[in-house]
């Protein structure tokens, strides 16, 4: 069993992918997702990551869990969370759709289900219950050829590092993840320079200035939409929790005049 006292991160090499989607397979699988997984061919609301073919090159997309992750400082009502295990988490119940998350992300990940009629965000979980029941991410565990490996971020970082001292002609000398947007849970090696793998480079910024640049990017009639859903989304919430609470009165009342009909019932027949 793995423990996860430590913040847990996937190290993704490159060079050894060899194309075969177990780990789209393997991600489908663990969350029940539908479709073939051969036919995926990038995120959607029913794929929580993909393999896209770069030339002879093959490259997992998925959410990074960034340390501070933008999608989480944008959400307006905590939909979003980073925990100390590593993964990032969304709570539907929370969500309000405003997608904010999907404007913020640097990675273009969220994604909405759009043909739902109570619709949701979804993205890569990190396999979160896994974590927390001790085991690997489902795609790291059904690797074969250990290009997805789990482990502590500290521990894959040492180990991405001895791989390129001891091997500077295979890799490209940079971790990606290590650095970007302050610092991601999903760790890539390449033999070439990220940016020929689609790969962005200009993530250097602190997850502030993410944060600042995503809310500058969203007009003023979104945000006034936004607080309208928040306002409707609490009052939805609020309604519920109130009938909730007036069908557990009703219900103790029931059962008090029951209780005192009984009563008044043994009390007859004694007499």
């Amino acid at each position: 069993m793995l423990t996860t006292t430590r913040p847990m991160a996937l190290l993704i090499d490159i060079t050894r992918c060899v194309g075969c989607k177990e780990c789209v397979r393997a991600c489908m699988e663990e969350h029940g997702l539908p479709g073939d997984y051969e036919k995926i061919t990038g995120l959607s609301s029913k794929s929580h990551t993909a393999l896209t073919a770069r030339g002879d090159l093959y490259v997992r997309e998925l959410c990074r869990h960034c340390l501070e992750p933008s999608c989480a400082s944008v959400c307006p009502v905590g939909a979003f969370e980073k925990t100390a295990a590593g993964p990032v988490v969304y709570d539907a119940n929370r969500c309000m759709g405003c997608r904010y998350c999907m404007q913020a992300c640097p990675f273009n990940v969220p994604k909405y289900q759009w043909d739902k009629a109570a619709p949701a965000v979804t993205k890569c979980d990190f396999c979160a219950p896994r974590l927390a029941a001790g085991k690997p991410t489902a795609c790291a565990e059904a690797c074969p050829a250990e290009a997805t490996v789990f482990g502590a971020r500290e521990d894959l970082l040492a180990e991405a590092h001895r791989r390129i001292t001891a091997e500077p002609k295979k890799y490209y000398p940079q971790i990606y993840g290590e650095k970007e947007v302050g610092g991601t849970s999903v760790l890539f090696l390449s033999p070439v320079p990220f940016e020929e793998l689609g790969f962005r480079t200009d993530l250097k910024m602190t997850p502030p200035h993410l944060t600042a640049e995503a809310l500058a990017k969203i007009p003023h009639v979104v945000s006034v939409g936004g607080a309208l859903l928040f306002g409707i989304w609490w009052i939805t919430n609020r309604r519920e929790e109130v009938a909730r609470v007036e069908s557990e009165e009703a219900r103790a009342r029931r059962a008090a005049r029951s209780t005192q009909s009984s009563a008044r019932e043994e009390e007859r027949h004694d007499s």
